[in-house]
């Protein structure tokens, strides 16, 4: 099941039931503020996920990815590539 755009796993996310947040994939406005790029560019190209777009993994998803606060160290990159083997 796809949870997010940039490959985030709502599920191990500690806002999910702080906020409570419904995932971004379900939600026209993230709660962190007015837009999430990723989530634009995703929905823009009719993508259900990072994984689906030709320009994987682009710039602006290992920013995110590998931010210094809120990265992952390249885990949702790691994940839209598992849910891009699911779909195809």
């Amino acid at each position: 099941m796809i949870e997010s755009r940039c490959g985030l796993l709502c599920g191990e996310c500690q806002y999910r039931t702080q906020i409570p947040c419904p995932g971004c994939t379900r939600m026209e406005k993230p709660f962190w503020g007015d837009s999430c790029p990723v989530k634009v560019c995703c929905e823009g190209k009719q993508h259900a996920h990072c994984g689906e777009c030709s320009e994987f993994p682009c710039g602006l998803l290992r920013q995110f990815a590998f931010d210094k606060e809120q990265g992952d160290d390249g885990k949702r990159i790691t994940q839209c590539e598992a849910w891009r083997g699911g779909s195809n």
